[in-house]
């Protein structure tokens, strides 16, 4: 378009220059000729259509190196409570399950990623499983809930907490508790469990798995608890525990674990015969616990605020310091656990100030005096 403006302006002048000169006009005039024949030469070259780009060049092939780069899959994820690998991080469920004589054998405890052990009122004991990565069909018998329960749970956010009931001034606080709430008492609940015409109560309440997971709604996925998964240290000096296993509990409760090579577990007995569990009901066959890592947590065992059959249940804090035995491939370490608060997790250190590891699958933590 400039271009043509140009040669507008010069055929003006041109026409301009033609009148004032005739005669050279006329006769063909070298000087004019060839004053016109330059700026016709201009403006051919002004209003000449632009050369196209240049084409870019193709873009370089990329290397193999590149693309075997494109082609990695992201980091495996591993779960924080089992060091398993795991397709995603689930919710949290803490089920409160019996351990006296007539609920034996358990449901489900064998698929929880870790268990407590914890002191009861009697010298017995209860276990509060705790489920993530794994969840059986069904879980039981479910019992009642205790005040340790809460400190113990807290440092996995905002659990499930499925639970039979617990005593009358206790409840207020266990549903005030950050918990999603899952006491079968609860009307919204009740359906999640079933009682077992094949045992008595109160030893015969059992809870589906998906039912409770189905009401747990907003509760935490897993998270770190300051477990830590992988080979023993180096600087770990385990002292092998020999076949008549490591034994540990409470006054009327009794517990043995024993190593299995042949299993690469620790075979769990209690009061003297083997720990049995069933995997799909409590009518299902059964097999012997093990248990890859267990931790036998030395702690303060105080008495309760709240009475159960008319006297104080222990109370076992898992927020403080002190000292613990670690049981994993056959030997037993002796290591110093810390749990500043009770939001957030507990580490386990050897002397050499390392990180004591446990083998991948599931943790057992007894608490003890």
């Amino acid at each position: 378009m400039a271009g043509r403006g140009i040669m507008r302006d010069w055929w003006a002048e041109m026409v301009a220059a033609l009148r004032r000169h005739p005669r050279a006009a006329a006769a063909g005039g070298s000087g004019l000729l060839a004053a016109v024949g330059g700026a016709i030469a201009a403006v051919l070259l002004l209003t000449a259509p632009a050369a196209p780009p240049a084409r870019p060049s193709p873009e370089p092939t990329r290397t193999a190196a590149a693309a075997s780069a494109a082609r990695v899959r992201p980091a495996q994820l591993f779960s924080p409570f089992t060091g398993e690998p795991v397709s995603r991080l689930e919710p949290v469920i803490a089920v409160k399950i019996d351990n006296i004589v007539d609920a034996r054998p358990q449901t489900g405890l064998q698929d929880a990623d870790i268990v407590y052990v914890l002191p009861v009122e009697g010298g017995l004991s209860r276990f509060l499983a705790v489920f993530s990565s794994h969840l059986p069909p069904v879980i039981g018998p479910v019992r009642s809930a205790r005040e340790d329960d809460l400190e113990l749970i807290r440092q996995f956010g905002q659990p499930g907490f499925a639970f039979s009931g617990a005593a009358p001034h206790l409840l207020p606080f266990v549903e005030r508790a950050p918990i999603v709430d899952l006491y079968a008492g609860l009307p919204s609940v009740a359906p999640a469990y079933y009682r077992y015409d094949g045992r008595v109560a109160p030893y015969n309440l059992y809870a589906n798995s998906g039912a409770l997971r189905a009401d747990a709604k907003g509760a935490s996925d897993a998270r770190d608890i300051g477990f830590r998964f992988g080979p023993v240290p180096a600087s770990a000096a385990g002292v092998p525990v020999g076949p008549a296993g490591y034994s540990a509990g409470y006054s009327s409760s009794s517990f043995t674990f024993r190593w299995s090579a042949r299993s690469g577990k620790w075979l769990v007995s209690m009061d003297g015969s083997p720990a049995m569990v069933t995997s799909v009901g409590p009518a299902a066959a059964e097999s012997q616990l093990g248990v890859p890592t267990i931790v036998i947590q030395h702690t303060v065992i105080r008495t309760s605020r709240f009475l159960e059959y008319g006297k104080p249940p222990p109370y076992a804090q898992s927020v403080g310091s002190g000292t613990a035995v670690v049981l994993r491939g056959g030997k037993a370490y002796t290591v110093h656990w810390s749990r500043p608060s009770a939001d957030g997790g507990t580490t386990y250190t050897l002397p050499s100030g390392a990180r004591m590891t446990f083998a991948p699958g599931q943790v057992w933590v007894m608490l003890v005096a």
